[in-house]
């Protein structure tokens, strides 16, 4: 959290990032933190000043790092200079031995011939004794009269260390560089253990970054409740506990399970508060309405369907309603109705862009869908666009029908797959390659059709092995159905050309024990990398065995998506709760269960619910919609029943921003400042905080355009922490909403602060928005 007050009162000092014991290191890591920086003072001038410090790359168990002191560079080129202790531990105990290894395995000795000593005690142990100290005292002496051991140099600070350095070797400009990620050759079980807290972290983050945006929008707006206050305590309890998850062992599911007893309450906790805060916002910006989740939908005998786009992208999505008691008479509002007519599928269309999405029927872009059984066991999924085959329980033929092209080798299937997961030594962290030599190929059973279109087919399909069972559903949708396999007759995204994904909804009764569950694809398809999300970008990585750093890459970790593309196309699989990838030549997988033993003996057993998608796409990853889709696929829209739509001025308004210029900016948090005051709903110049990035890793120049009801006297682009860094102009465009231009190099991140009220004052109103009512 980056929003303690005392942080308005200090110049921060922050030089460096200590962090020994790192299972992992983010490529964003340095980058966000620099970010962060303030105002850091280094011998009387303000300068920015990076340096990192780890040594776990050192429990790599298959290449060893070849670096000691060097420059780190993120994907944005943004570099840090960085050390890993040639000793090769956090807790030295400060024997002649660490001594020595400081200096006999230090690998940049041509350009630094000083290493740091992390000693004492950890994991409770108490950190450094008095022994430790009497040890170093005596090698210091000894080594002051003897060239047999290095020189030890006590009573300095971390700081010190990395002052010298960057002395001695001009800034780092002599030091060799690293780019891209440092993978870490160890504990790749993490990206999998204990599902349902990956579940509840993903879920978690979402759904306060829409608490966010909505809570911002009704602080602003305040059409129905003018007396609304952003509830930003509220807020920062929520993620305060989301971050508390974090923390290892927990996220990494590598805890005893009585953490984890603990962990479900706090999501549980956030969900419940999470929906609350939003139920609260759209009191403020919606007339009288009702979530369509909700258990009053039900009894609603009228009113009309609309939905709440956070995402700020164009879209179209279909939607659930339910058909039952009164909810009934909604039939009129949706396309297509299940067979026992209880369900409903209404398709919501919000073109342009963030805000309301409006009910509609099947545009004439829409391709309508089929199912057809071929034979016993032998169905296929279509539209105009794409099709699956699934017969003998595997999939087939993924087919891109407008192209003619066939994305799956002749003789080759996908679909689920087991594999003997039995690490060499820490359980729950760990997976090994040599899990990948024994696969139990599962099929499909019980395939039948469960909706047969226009707008959605659907399969419903079971799979069984050990004593679990697998209920699967194969979507192909922007939408949640749990226990079918499903095709729409809508594209991932609004992108010319997008294709339809194939979505697979699994109900998991899970009861195995070392064995690991994954979903894989062979792909027609030949590129030496692939290429997984990463926090605000992506990263590729080989897939090929070239040599044991290609190899080590066998288990990998991404957010939204993973990726497989050559010139011309490419297969993307999405993930709404998952983050363990891997691409193996041809074969793209998604890590879905795993089943270790300890620290926590039922790990991972008993039911989940979770889902995935395969998105066929034309032209390579860099051409296509993937990021777009997979921010689509986690970010469903919020859908409620109006009561009266007469009285609704947000039905009215134009979203709130855009984004114009270049298809590689992403809007991707809108919140208020933290410098605002909350106490009352009324407060003198409140601030709206944008967070953007370029997702694509090129240039771009984009017009950041704002609604003409959102009055704005001044822009500013800022750090993380909102320190305003640079003025920018405020300029009306021809259709009277106010603009801003900002550049983007790749992969960069940019935040702008716009105060409210306006140009050259910050007067108090009633509300901070011009407000027109419909006329009656």
């Amino acid at each position: 959290m980056l929003e303690e007050p005392w942080l308005s009162d200090v110049i921060l000092t922050i030089r460096d990032e200590y962090i020994p014991f790192l299972w992992g290191y983010p490529v964003r890591l340095f980058e966000l933190e620099e970010g962060c920086r303030a105002h850091v003072i280094v011998a009387d001038a303000t300068q920015d000043v990076n340096y990192f410090f780890t040594q776990k790359l050192s429990w790599n168990n298959i290449n060893v790092f070849p670096h000691s002191t060097f420059n780190w560079v993120g994907i944005d080129g943004t570099q840090v200079l960085c050390h890993m202790t040639p000793v090769d531990t956090s807790t030295a105990q400060a024997t002649v031995g660490d001594i020595n290894k400081g200096l006999t395995n230090h690998k940049n000795l041509e350009s630094s011939d000083i290493s740091l000593l992390v000693f004492g005690n950890g994991d409770g142990g108490g950190g450094p004794l008095p022994k430790m100290l009497e040890n170093l005292r005596r090698i210091r002496a000894t080594g002051n009269r003897s060239r047999d051991i290095p020189p030890v140099n006590m009573g300095h600070s971390v700081d010190d260390f990395f002052d010298v350095i960057a002395k001695d070797s001009a800034a780092g400009t002599e030091l060799p560089n690293w780019s891209g990620e440092l993978y870490l050759e160890f504990h790749r079980g993490t990206y999998t253990s204990h599902g349902s807290i990956k579940k509840g972290n993903r879920k978690s983050e979402i759904l306060l970054r829409d608490v966010e945006v909505l809570a911002t929008f009704a602080s602003l707006y305040r059409y129905h409740k003018t007396d609304y206050v952003y509830p930003n305590e509220r807020i920062n309890d929520c993620w305060e506990k989301v971050l508390l998850n974090q923390f290892h062992d927990v996220l990494p599911g590598s805890a005893i399970g009585m953490v984890y007893d603990d962990a479900e309450k706090l999501y549980a906790e956030v969900s419940k508060e999470g929906e609350a805060l939003i139920e609260e916002a759209f009191k403020a910006i919606f007339p009288p309405s009702t979530s369509l989740a909700g258990p009053n939908i039900k009894t609603k005998k009228s009113g009309t369907l609309v939905g709440f786009n956070t995402t700020f992208f164009p879209r179209r999505d279909i939607v659930e309603v339910p058909l039952v008691g009164s909810a009934s008479k909604l039939r009129s509002q949706v396309v297509q109705a299940s067979k026992d007519g209880t369900v409903g599928l209404a398709l919501m269309d919000c073109t342009a862009g963030g805000g309301v999405a409006f009910g509609t029927g099947m545009y004439a872009d829409c391709k309508p869908v089929s199912v057809a059984r071929m034979g016993e066991d032998h169905f296929v999924l279509k539209n105009s666009a794409v099709q699956m085959t699934i017969a003998g329980g595997r999939i087939t033929s993924l087919f891109d029908v407008a192209l003619d092209r066939e994305l799956i080798p002749e003789g080759e299937t996908g679909g689920l797959v087991i594999f003997d997961d039995r690490p060499n030594y820490w359980d729950a962290w760990d997976v090994e390659v040599h899990h990948l030599e024994k696969a139990k190929k599962l099929q499909f059973a019980k395939v039948s059709v469960a909706a047969e279109g226009p707008l959605r087919a659907s399969l419903k399909a079971e799979v069984k092995y050990g004593q679990s069972t697998i209920n699967v559903l194969c979507e192909y949708s922007s939408s949640i159905i749990a226990g079918k396999i499903s095709l729409d007759a809508i594209p991932a995204s609004l992108k010319k050309g997008s294709r339809s994904f194939f979505r697979f909804d699994a109900q998991v009764d899970w009861h195995q024990r070392h064995e690991f569950l994954k979903f894989e694809l062979p792909l027609n398809i030949r590129n030496d990398n692939a290429t997984y999300e990463t926090q605000f970008g992506h990263v590729q990585r080989p897939t090929h065995k070239n040599t044991t750093w290609d190899i080590a890459k066998f288990e990998v970790c991404g957010h939204k998506y993973a990726d497989l593309s050559e010139f011309g196309y490419g297969v993307a699989i999405l993930s709404e709760s998952k983050y363990g990838f891997s691409c193996r030549g041809n074969v793209l997988r998604i890590s879905l269960l795993r089943a270790a033993t300890a620290p926590d003996a039922e790990q991972d057993q008993g039911k989940h619910e979770f889902s995935w998608a395969v998105l066929p796409h034309q032209g390579h990853f860099l051409e296509s919609d993937v990021p777009i889709a997979g921010i689509l696929f986690n970010s469903p829209l919020h859908v409620r029943l109006l009561d009266d739509t007469t009285e609704a001025p947000l039905l009215k308004a134009k979203p709130g921003f855009s984004i114009e210029g270049a298809h590689n900016v992403f809007l991707e948090t809108v919140k208020r400042g933290l410098n605002d005051d909350f106490t009352t709903h009324d407060a003198a110049a409140p601030t709206i905080v944008l967070r953007l990035y370029e997702a694509y890793g090129g240039h771009a120049q984009v017009q950041l355009k704002i609604a003409s009801q959102i009055p704005v006297a001044k822009a500013v682009v800022t750090n993380l922490l909102e320190d305003e860094l640079e003025e920018l102009n405020v300029y009306q465009t021809e259709d009277a909403s106010l603009a801003v231009k900002l550049k983007f190099h790749g992969f960069e991140v940019k935040t702008v602060k716009l105060v409210l009220g306006k140009p050259g004052t910050q007067p108090k109103r009633d509300s901070w928005v011009t407000v027109e009512k419909p006329r009656a």
